[in-house]
């Protein structure tokens, strides 16, 4: 497989600079003094924040705006296969990954510019989305937030056009503080004085009053999941109901009831920056919209083809307990419609409470075989994981790998076809993709 370009420029800047996050905004702030502050000339943005849910929201607000006609840049992290799909450049007919010549030579850029100052990987690729981004015409971009909120690199957007805080629950602890109203403090560092906010359906009464309060007290026109806005299903369609009324649109195409909030959310986001969404759009971003390892139907590649025939397979790179919870749930509805045994093939990371994603399993797994994560020194020994299913209480063992744990389904597996969900961990899905084939494009 041939290195790319960008690759080959990212990976030297990996061994120039540390690894991982410091959170501050003073260096990213002086590299885009030097760059001409090109976060100061991007389109209206849609900035999102929150620990599950950011990436959908992202991909239904995409999805409602390219049906609408308009031209939108999107920022996500992390990436699944290759580095490009962070940056989706806004084209006639849907945004298209960055071309690797023009993304190399952005971070070439950036990355004189920066003049060998100390500053974290993250930071120096925070600054080329913003290069690209003033660079490239658009009508509208949607920014992902990489970690926490208030220190985030993305954090540099002085007025958004709306700020959008998804469902929050513990994770990356040690970066954002162990009590979900602090984790909530640290994301609603994204609104900004007088700048609409959205706030998506919380799980936790507390993070939702610290939000509420945020917002209060910058004078934010804000608009709660529940109060303001909801989404409910009806007679098999999604009903999306705000102070301008219902719309009765289609279920949206990423499965799971939780995906109606986040449609929800992503609606009510692109109103208040701005933009009019008719019911044919809003109809048609339903249906179209995509978002790769979130609860993605793999149905070919290298490793579907090792599966038991006729097993029916998710990938899902969900990985703290609020995600286990959503992804339970979208499993437990998959089994009301068509009832099948379900297996988990499960890789992931130290920093994550892997127990607690487990537990949301317990009556609905009937095994769960772990793997080892290849693509990262995070994570967990397939062995240590098992005791980790175990703890939860479910059936586990450790094998080698994903291909290894389908062929053994497939020798052994006597009954109805299998359920598969293979997840736990960004990480892992994205190898999962790269092995298979089939990775984002």
């Amino acid at each position: 497989m041939t290195t790319l370009s960008a690759e080959r420029e990212i990976e030297h800047l990996m061994t120039l600079h540390p690894k991982g996050f410091d959170l501050s905004l003073d260096r990213v702030t002086r590299l885009l003094e030097r760059l001409g502050n090109p976060q100061d000339r991007l389109p209206p943005v849609i900035h999102i924040a929150g620990t599950n849910g950011k990436g959908s929201c992202a991909a239904f607000s995409r999805a409602l705006l390219e049906a609408a006609g308009h031209l939108v840049h999107v920022h996500t992290s992390p990436h699944l296969v290759n580095w490009h799909e962070r940056y989706r450049l806004a084209a006639e007919g849907g945004g298209k990954l960055v071309d690797d010549d023009v993304f190399a030579e952005a971070i070439a850029r950036v990355a004189e510019a920066n003049q060998g100052q100390k500053i974290t990987v993250f930071e120096i690729l925070t600054a080329v989305t913003f290069v690209l981004f003033s660079e490239h015409p658009a009508e509208a971009a949607i920014i992902e937030v990489g970690l926490g909120g208030r220190f985030d690199a993305t954090n540099v957007i002085k007025r958004p056009a709306v700020s959008v805080i998804m469902p929050i629950s513990m994770d990356h602890e040690a970066y954002l503080g162990d009590r979900v109203e602090l984790i909530a403090a640290e994301k609603a560092g994204i609104m900004k004085r007088g700048c609409p906010v959205v706030i998506g359906a919380q799980e936790s009464e507390t993070a939702l009053q610290v939000l509420i309060e945020t917002a209060e007290r910058l004078d934010c026109p804000t608009f709660v999941y529940g109060q303001d806005f909801l989404a409910f299903e009806e007679n098999g369609r999604m009903v999306y109901q705000d102070e301008d009324g219902l719309m009765d649109l289609p279920l949206p195409r990423l499965p799971g009831r939780h995906q109606y909030a986040n449609a929800a959310a992503a609606i009510a986001a692109v109103k208040a920056a701005g933009f009019e969404i008719g019911h044919r759009a809003a109809e048609r971003a339903m249906t179209h919209v995509a978002w790769p390892a979130r609860m993605q139907k793999l149905t070919q590649g290298k490793l579907v083809d090792l599966a038991p025939k006729g097993a029916d397979i998710w990938l899902d790179g969900g990985h703290n307990p609020g995600a286990g919870i959503v992804i339970a749930e979208a499993l437990a509805e998959q089994e009301e419609k068509n009832p099948r045994p379900l297996v988990l093939i499960s890789g992931m990371i130290n920093t994550k409470d892997q127990t607690g994603y487990f537990s949301a399993f317990k009556g609905l797994a009937r095994h769960v075989y772990t793997v080892p994560v290849s693509n990262s020194d995070a994570g967990v020994p397939n062995d240590e994981l098992a005791l980790r299913a175990e703890e939860a209480g479910l059936s586990a063992e450790p094998v080698s790998s994903v291909a290894s744990a389908l062929m053994l389904l497939r020798d052994s597996w006597d009954g109805p076809a299998p359920r598969i969900l293979i997840g736990g961990s960004l990480y892992f899905a994205g190898a999962v993709l790269a092995e298979n084939g089939t990775p984002p494009t």
